[in-house]
């Protein structure tokens, strides 16, 4: 028998960690609903400034300067600003690397985004999770309570991903003033695009929070935009917090395509917003619907319903799968949903009603 090689140490918080899961992928006659992709095309204009990037023998501009002076402009900020990355995950990683390491702390919701218990213990910081509200919402003072000396950086998912629920306005801003001044607040949304709640806090509406130096708020070109294929994303804060993430970025991780393609997409806004219309009404009323079958679904404001199937959530997600509709189980929680193709209501309320909740 052969014996073992010997393998290169890994640190053992690294080598306990799994892998990111995808949400699984869909065959050609079922519906992919475990992503939260845009199930639209790329936006009018997309395709033809991707298919003129011809120049791929030549590394693309390391900080993608002209999509930091667009968004600079839209945002009302100087492009110096703004830091683009390879989706806003990569700009947590970034932001992780530079402010938590080994005997720090790191405060989020759970259960939240799953890549951050990964992306915390990467950085050497010890996760601190605060549990959501029995209505599926962040609960900023517990998390502020949770705030000691050893942390460095909170984060706040809003809308919350995987449950769906959004951040007040006002609780954010008085969360904000609880928060110590060295202490880096990261406002994650991801999915602000879809927000329809007018109390939400959407950070481009809060210049006077933007405007402190330990907030910085992320989101991407993935999700509302249709360019998850791509991986762009964007940060907004204090130039030199950003400056400290530019530093732990890998190089030239955005390409040109992907720098061509979110230009593209930021003109062709009208559309956009058509989309995003449609794509929320679509989940209000599916929201309504399973409601109606007996489901207690929170409120709803990104591109995703959740179904808090508690210990059932891999049946309940099997149940989905053999009905053709592949969905996103978190074991022990629930289901996410996306919010897809129209055809795929119908049959999303279908199997919800077969496998509800008994009174």
């Amino acid at each position: 028998m052969s014996e073992e090689p010997v393998l290169p140490r890994i640190r053992p918080e690294i080598a306990a960690l799994p892998a990111y899961r995808q949400g699984r992928q869909a065959s050609a006659d079922a519906f992919k609903l475990s992503s939260n992709e845009n199930p639209f095309d790329p936006l009018p204009g997309v395709l033809d400034a991707v298919r003129a990037t011809t120049a791929i023998n030549r590394y693309p501009d390391a900080t993608a300067t002209r999509l930091r002076e667009r968004l600079g402009a839209r945002y009302g900020v100087s492009a110096d600003d703004i830091h683009i990355g390879a989706g806003s995950v990569s700009l947590l990683a970034q932001l992780l690397l530079a402010t938590a390491g080994p005997g720090d702390e790191v405060v989020y919701a759970w259960r939240s985004f799953e890549a951050y218990p990964s992306l915390v213990a990467v950085s050497g910081a010890t996760s601190v999770q605060v549990p959501l509200t029995a209505d599926a919402r962040h609960d900023l003072p517990a998390m502020a309570a949770a705030i000691t000396d050893r942390t460095r950086l909170v984060i706040v998912c809003s809308p919350n991903n995987p449950t769906g629920p959004t951040v007040g306005f006002d609780e954010f801003t008085a969360f904000v003033e609880e928060v110590p001044a060295d202490v880096l607040i990261v406002l994650d949304e991801a999915y602000a695009e879809f927000v329809t709640d007018p109390d939400a806090v959407e950070g481009h509406r809060a210049r006077t929070l933007l405007a402190r130096p330990n907030v910085v708020m992320l989101r991407t070109f993935s999700k509302a935009y249709g360019l998850a294929g791509l991986r762009v994303g964007y940060a907004i804060g204090h130039t030199r917090v950003l400056d400290a993430a530019r530093s732990t970025a890998i190089p030239l991780a955005v390409t040109a395509a992907a720098e061509e393609a979110a230009l593209a997409s930021l003109a062709a806004e009208s559309e956009l917003l058509h989309r995003v219309a449609v794509l929320a009404e679509r989940r209000d009323a599916l929201v309504a619907r399973l409601r109606e079958t007996g489901w207690d679904v929170p409120d709803a404001q990104g591109n995703f319903v959740w179904l808090p199937a508690g210990d059932r959530a891999l049946d309940v997600a099997a149940a989905f799968e053999e009905a053709g509709l592949i969905v996103r189980p978190f074991a022990g929680d629930g289901i996410r949903i996306s919010i897809g193709e129209e055809e795929s209501i119908d049959r999303i309320v279908d199997v919800a009603a077969a496998v509800a909740p008994q009174p």
